[in-house]
């Protein structure tokens, strides 16, 4: 397993596989190499490019170093592009999309940027919301009731709340709660759920914002809100498609973009 240390001296654990340019794929919430859509779709892209995946901290085989700061996580995905020769495509989803934006706000040497459902779900709606679930989450993490976070995560973003309790019962349930905490740090890299503008305008590089037909109006709302605040972004509507994307129907428009 190769790993690269980021400035805090955190080790982050990482997949590379494939020939070519280099793309970094980066998770969303509760998602890491072995647990996560990343995977499939690093394989299909790996036909064209050097693809790699990563843990990112406090998940998977990755460590974690506090206290926590969104700038480490910059600092881990800018560790990752020095291993890939120092500049690299960056492909994000969901709370990823969110950290690879800020990554690019921030300087590190991205040089096109694809985002897929990022989750500025504030963004035309009610602040109050966003609020309510941070403030939810930090008490529950504190008071050491993890399941109870990735229920509240879960019935969040859309997840019945009988299949929860159905999920509580699976083998996979104590993965979910192993990274728990992790909820925390997304909750933190979104802010206060709106559209970054003051960053995203620093973000010049190409970029392509996607969202799915069929994900939820809030989401696809959140998409297009962030295209428009980057000055050099396009947004693309992928037909059929859902917040839980297929690989294959995002994989072409993304080598496309990339190349």
């Amino acid at each position: 397993m190769p790993t690269v240390r980021s400035q805090d001296g955190t080790k982050i654990a990482f997949d590379r596989f494939g020939e070519g340019p280099a793309v970094v794929l980066v998770d969303g919430a509760m998602c890491y190499r072995s647990f996560g859509p990343m995977r499939p779709l690093g394989e299909i892209l790996a036909r064209n490019f050097e693809v790699y995946t990563y843990d990112r901290r406090g998940r998977g085989e990755s460590g974690d170093t506090a206290p926590y700061a969104v700038a480490r996580e910059v600092e881990d995905l800018e560790a990752l592009i020095t291993e890939a020769g120092g500049a690299a495509f960056v492909y994000g989803l969901s709370s990823g999309a969110a950290l690879a934006l800020e990554a690019a706000a921030s300087g590190v040497a991205i040089t096109k940027l694809a985002l897929y459902d990022p989750p500025f779900t504030a963004e035309g709606g009610d602040p109050q919301t966003k609020q309510a679930y941070s403030r939810q989450l930090a008490e529950l993490l504190a008071a050491g009731r993890r399941g109870d976070a990735v229920r509240l995560f879960m019935t969040t973003v859309g997840v019945p709340d009988e299949a929860v309790a159905g999920m509580r019962s699976q083998p996979a349930w104590p993965l979910f709660e192993a990274i728990a905490p992790t909820l925390a740090y997304d909750d933190a890299i979104l802010g206060d759920g709106m559209v970054p503008r003051e960053r995203a305008a620093k973000v010049t590089v190409p970029t392509l914002a996607i969202d799915g037909e069929a994900s939820q109006g809030d989401l696809r709302r959140a998409t297009k809100a962030t295209a428009d605040a980057l000055p050099n972004a396009k947004y693309r509507t992928l037909e059929g498609q859902t917040h839980d994307v297929a690989p294959e129907a995002l994989a072409p428009v993304i080598e496309r973009f990339f190349e």
